[in-house]
């Protein structure tokens, strides 16, 4: 794969730093959860990652639509990122929850979240490793 854009991002300090891209738009300070230990001030990882792949999710979605010729511009997705003990690690656990118009039969809009589920850059790199659950409400 030859990459169109690639986004850069350091963190320090782990989960107790600051995370920063390379053209500085993005600049926060990172926490822990308070369920994992935390005192919950600052973002944490999990939340940056519900936050892409609900964008990113949203984004395959509207590309399939508009394929198929469905209007789902006012399609919302929310993604909700779980972590948990795995063995000696950590794992995570991914519910993607899409919102759709009204005007989208249940039939069509079942297909066009599997599709875009097969699209979307970040159900591509999860399948196979992190449990995904698509629920359409």
């Amino acid at each position: 794969m030859d990459a169109l854009y690639t986004a850069v991002a350091t963190a320090t300090h782990g989960r107790e730093g600051r995370a920063v891209t390379s053209d500085g738009k993005l600049d926060l300070a990172l926490g822990m959860p308070v369920e994992l230990g935390g005192n919950g001030q600052g973002t944490n990882p999990e939340q940056l990652f519900a936050a892409g792949y609900a964008a990113c999710f949203g984004s395959a979605l509207g590309l399939v639509g508009r394929q198929a010729k469905v209007d789902v511009s006012d399609a919302a997705v929310t993604a909700e990122v779980g972590i948990g003990k795995q063995g000696e690690g950590f794992a995570l656990k991914v519910t993607l929850r899409v919102e759709l118009p009204d005007s989208v039969d249940e039939s069509t809009g079942r297909k066009l979240v599997e599709q875009a589920h097969q699209v979307c850059p970040y159900s591509n790199a999860t399948r196979g490793n992190v449990p995904v659950e698509l629920v359409i409400e």
